[in-house]
């Protein structure tokens, strides 16, 4: 059967596309971990919402073109490994309820810390197998720790490299709840243990801890922050939209990897996310500053989305679905900027 880009979605290939991985040149690599959410869970069933929601993105991209002319292909998620995160999301739920591990849980730490070292090797590993073959990989998560091993991946390929970060929160913490690898800290794990990671530029922000603001600033120009009252004080003082988004991208060296927590948008468009909170960027916001990215002679050498939750029965069809919706629109978004950015 002919496929064609402006009929309805057949099949169940990512965005309704019959790409195999041999004719693709971006590979999606789902990861459903959640073992360290700390607030709300759900976003372990992301990558399966949005490959459903998928299926009603049009695939003439209003900025990017016809983005799926590169050829987009997901791999099907690691049975193993979403055992494995659902184990160890089990065992270490009791410890977060109970304000985070004590004193007396060094065998439990332990546990949790190999099973997300086992989750970060797994996805350096996919990552490094699609850069291998000459593919453009990004990680669909997924809590946002998930990101640490693509960064890690295409740091080791690429030499030195930028992260242009979008999240309501730093992940700057040494720990959270006692947990190393936390979702948030999985910058600060970047920052530490990448210095080909020469620049994190993290852009949204509107919850932050004081230690966290403090090793920011130990950082000096590795890192810049653009947080969200910032960014409205610009606006409210006549600093218009694009001059803002331009700034942000003029931190940036040529290489980068996009990394992008959905609750870095306004929580209208993420409602069931982990940890959403008020203001935020709008999705029009976000998508200028992707296209953005992609100009200037920058190299987009990978990417992420993570923290998208689907809301309570709209994986079964019994209430409407609007996370994942938002998902799978920034999905397309972020491979057309890694193709605008490819092919320029």
């Amino acid at each position: 059967m002919d496929f064609d880009p402006d009929g309805p979605a057949i099949g169940d290939g990512i965005f309704g596309l019959p790409h195999t991985r041999e004719d693709a040149t971006i590979v999606l690599i789902p990861v459903p971990w959640e073992a360290t959410v700390s607030y709300r869970s759900g976003t372990a069933l992301g990558p399966a919402a949005i490959r459903q929601a998928s299926a009603q993105v049009d695939l003439h991209d209003l900025r990017f073109g016809p983005v799926y002319e590169a050829g987009i292909f997901m791999e099907d998620p690691d049975e193993p490994l979403a055992v494995l995160g659902r184990q160890t999301r089990d065992v270490a739920v009791p410890a977060i309820e109970a304000g985070g591990l004590g004193p007396s849980d060094g065998s439990l730490k332990e546990c949790i810390d190999v099973a997300c070292a086992k989750m970060n090797a797994h996805v350096r590993s996919r990552v490094d197998a699609a850069l291998r073959e000459g593919k453009l990989p990004g990680v669909v998560g997924g809590e946002h720790s998930v990101s640490y091993g693509s960064i890690a991946a295409c740091s080791d390929r690429f030499g030195d490299i930028g992260v242009l970060h979008i999240d309501a929160h730093l992940d700057l913490r040494e720990s959270f709840e006692g947990f190393a690898w936390s979702h948030a800290s999985v910058m600060h794990n970047v920052l530490r243990d990448r210095p080909g990671v020469k620049k994190l530029t993290s852009v949204g922000i509107r919850d932050a801890g004081g230690r966290e603001l403090a090793l920011a600033e130990q950082y000096g120009s590795r890192c810049s922050i653009f947080t969200g009252p910032a960014l409205f004080d610009g606006r409210a003082a006549g600093e218009t939209i694009d001059a803002q988004l331009q700034r942000i991208v003029d931190t940036l060296p040529k290489q980068i990897y996009i990394s992008l927590d959905i609750d870095g948008l306004d929580p209208s468009l993420c409602p069931h996310t982990g940890t959403p909170v008020p203001g935020g960027l709008g999705f029009a916001e976000v998508s200028r500053l992707l296209e953005l990215a992609s100009q200037g002679g920058r190299r987009i050498v990978g990417f992420d989305l993570v923290e998208v939750a689907p809301g309570p029965g709209s994986m079964e069809g019994t209430a409407p679905e609007w996370d994942a919706n938002v998902g799978a629109r920034l999905l397309y978004r972020l491979c057309g900027a890694a193709m605008a950015a490819r092919n320029k």
